[in-house]
């Protein structure tokens, strides 16, 4: 019901005319009147004590001035050593790496020594007795179930056969 009465046309020919009547009546009054400005009259009872500036001038004296300290080493007068970041840690380098190895075994050929198999990652090496693994990390004996790896400081390792172990080996 209320659609039809929206789209109805004495709907809108009543609004239309309804407005034009509500700006006839306001535009004659858009001029306005000017305010009627008129000298004020001095009132016996106000303040007269004056704004306390006596103590404004202490407020700026020279004296509660920061005393300015010129770096000789900077040609800028508006350098200042106030505002610098705590000093940054250096980086902590590690020295050492951890790498997974898992012993596969061992083959030797007729004539030349045992070859080790060590998965490393996922690559598999094949490393012969006395060989470098990786860094320092040297193969001393392979049999049917251990590895041993040894390094240039003498510590030992044994892995097992088919069995992850993480060594720690010294970067390059």
């Amino acid at each position: 019901m209320l659609n039809e009465t929206l789209r109805s046309r004495w709907f809108a020919a009543g609004l239309h005319a309804g407005l034009w009547l509500l700006l006839l009546l306001v535009v004659p009054a858009v001029g306005g009147k000017r305010p009627r400005f008129r000298e004020a009259d001095t009132d016996p009872t106000a303040v007269s004590i004056p704004v306390p500036v006596a103590k404004l001038e202490g407020l700026f004296s020279p004296a509660n001035r920061p005393q300015k300290t010129v770096d000789a080493t900077t040609p800028n007068p508006f350098a200042t050593r106030h505002f610098f970041p705590a000093p940054v840690p250096p980086p902590v380098v590690p020295t050492t790496r951890k790498v997974e190895l898992a012993y596969q075994g061992y083959y030797q050929m007729a004539d030349r020594p045992k070859q080790a198999l060590i998965r490393m990652g996922d690559a598999i090496l094949s490393v012969p007795m006395g060989g470098i693994v990786v860094s320092n990390l040297f193969v001393v004996e392979a049999t049917a179930v251990t590895l041993t790896l040894t390094n240039s400081a003498a510590q030992t390792n044994i892995l097992a056969l088919n069995l992850k172990k993480e060594v720690e080996v010294p970067l390059k």
